[in-house]
């Protein structure tokens, strides 16, 4: 009997909207002669999974099955598309680990943490990974006070940007400490309880994608990213409406691709990641290392998707692809273990 598998999407943020994208991109790969595949639409408002014929069934939370044609349909393990909360902050991971669901994606303490930008910036420092100068504050902060704080303590330019969520979205880039700070402060609250601002580091921005298969942990080749000119920095529609360039594989030195393998191996290995994750770096070319900006334990999956076309770069199908990270998820379910 095949696997059953929910490919769960939606969330409760605006990055639902990616999620659904990157769904129909992993649904269109995942092989209906392995999986039987069942696309979960998690929001505010319900849990539904919708049939061929249009009939919209509700999802027991109880134990997160569904009845149809007479059936219970319980899931052998996730194959998790979602972007923002509650899936990519451990929320609903912490959920299936508590029905013994295992799912593609890193556990859920890794979620939360790699979630939170000031965490995930803390633990790498901590790792001796290098990480930007960085100033956190929350919505109860004096904002006369944060003003002052990040202008007599970071150097311009900085990114203001909310400290949990993705996609770029609530993010500014100011130039000058005589910029409205307070204006862009505000933007990342309406996102977030909580703000980072990040002094920003100059170099070559690249991405890395790294999963793990059976044979260990497996680097993707190095995509370099470029804004286009008239975009301020790599923002939600540079990275959604076309306005950037990706390189994949990138072209670089074999010194500086080696740097940036090691990294981005390390990085997995330290916040105990698993499934296929994307960690961003800016190269600083006078120190002559990378310098960690952020990890995605849910990387986009949409056509506009970085690590699609790296996968495509290895010359290995999304299919197969997609079928090694289900592979890896139900050798954890033991109940699956003589079969898969």
């Amino acid at each position: 009997m095949k696997p059953c598998i929910a490919l769960v999407t939606g969330g409760y943020s605006g990055e639902s909207v990616i999620s659904y994208r990157t769904a129909e991109t992993i649904s269109k790969h995942l092989d209906p002669e392995q999986y039987q595949v069942y696309k979960i639409n998690i929001r505010s408002d319900g849990w539904w999974y919708s049939t061929t014929e249009g009939e919209t069934l509700s999802v027991d939370k109880n134990d997160f099955t569904i009845q149809l044609g007479g059936k219970t349909i319980r899931f052998d393990a996730v194959f998790l598309a979602m972007h923002g909360t509650p899936g990519e902050d451990g929320k609903l991971l912490g959920y299936f680990d508590m029905l013994g669901i295992p799912y593609t994606c890193c556990p859920s303490a890794t979620a939360a943490i790699t979630f939170n930008k000031w965490y995930a910036t803390s633990i790498a420092r901590a790792a001796g990974i290098p990480v930007s100068n960085a100033q956190y504050f929350d919505i109860t902060s004096d904002r006369k006070k944060a003003v002052q704080a990040i202008r007599e303590n970071l150097t311009f330019p900085v990114f203001v940007k909310p400290n949990n969520g993705g996609s770029s979205i609530g993010m500014s880039k100011l130039l000058h400490p005589d910029e409205n700070i307070d204006a862009a402060l505000e933007l990342a609250f309406q996102e977030d309880t909580q703000v980072l601002v990040e002094e920003m580091i100059q170099g070559r921005e690249f991405t890395v994608g790294v999963y793990r298969n059976q044979k260990g942990v497996q680097v993707l080749p190095i995509t370099e990213v470029f804004a286009d000119a008239q975009q301020p920095f790599f923002d939600f529609v540079a990275k959604y409406q076309g306005k950037s360039t990706e390189v994949t594989p990138a072209t670089i030195a074999p010194a500086w691709a080696e740097k940036l393998q090691d990294m981005a191996r390390k990085i997995y290995l330290v916040f105990g990641c698993a499934g296929v994750v994307r960690i961003d770096f800016i190269y600083q070319e006078d120190a002559d290392t990378p310098v960690m900006l952020e990890v995605n334990t849910i990387p986009g999956q949409s056509s506009a998707s970085i690590i699609p076309q790296q996968v495509s770069a290895t010359g290995v199908s999304l299919q197969k692809f997609y079928s090694e990270l289900l592979e890896m998820t139900l050798f954890n379910n033991p109940h699956l273990r003589k079969t898969v």
